[in-house]
């Protein structure tokens, strides 16, 4: 089994290296590229204000973070949960960007480039020229938006989940022929290797009827050759 990790982060602003920072951070663990359930959260208080420019995207105020712990709190157990597979995300280089810009700021290791896996960059092949954000590709794929009002971080992952399943064909992948839990699967186009084929050769009336039937044809095909 492979195991990774599909995140997603909410931050003040646009840019770490201008003092933004990270104020939710989520995350789905995949076993095979397909989700297990388990996930991780977390709201952090980013020391300082969050600008109205940034709460009309992701909703997320002040006061839903006042109190809430410090990144340096979650850190560690973000970092277990992430493990050492690959990590998934939408423009992951922003998410990368701002992740490890606080992993800095507390003297951790940053997570390495190798480790990353864009699911922008995986729309952006698939789908040449067309828009390629989450609401762009959760309707192409049909995938319910009704709760995404704002950018929750946690949302965001469910539905790029599915994205994601979606793009690197994961359904497909977990389809098995058997049609019920410890049933046999149903064998398609198998010969046993004990049988020995066995030519059918037509009789003679079979050949004249069969020739007769051709003959009621206008311009039949097995004649043209």
């Amino acid at each position: 089994m492979i195991r990774s990790v599909l995140f997603d982060t909410e931050t003040t602003g646009l840019d770490p290296l201008t003092g933004d920072r990270v104020i939710e951070v989520a995350a789905l663990e995949l076993i095979n590229d397909l989700p297990t359930g388990q996930h991780f959260h977390a709201l952090i208080d980013p020391q300082r204000d969050i600008p109205t420019d940034a709460t009309r995207i992701h909703g997320i105020t002040n006061a839903h973070v006042s109190g809430k712990p410090l990144f340096a709190a979650v850190a560690t157990d973000l970092l277990a949960f992430f493990g050492d597979g690959k990590l998934i995300a939408h423009n992951a280089p922003f998410d990368f960007g701002f992740l490890n810009a606080e992993f800095a700021r507390l003297s951790l290791p940053s997570l390495a480039q190798a480790r990353m896996v864009d699911t922008l960059i995986l729309a952006k092949q698939r789908f040449p020229g067309m828009p390629n954000s989450l609401d762009a590709l959760c309707r192409r794929f049909a995938i319910d938006l009704t709760a995404r009002t704002t950018h929750n971080a946690l949302l965001d992952c469910k539905l790029l989940a599915d994205v994601y399943v979606e793009l690197t064909g994961g359904r497909q992948r977990g389809l098995s022929l058997a049609s019920d839990r410890g049933r046999s699967p149903v064998a398609v186009y198998t010969r046993s290797a004990d049988r020995t084929p066995r030519l059918v050769q037509p009789t003679e009336a079979e050949l004249t009827a069969h020739e007769a039937f051709i003959g009621k044809m206008k311009e039949p095909v097995w004649r043209a050759v």
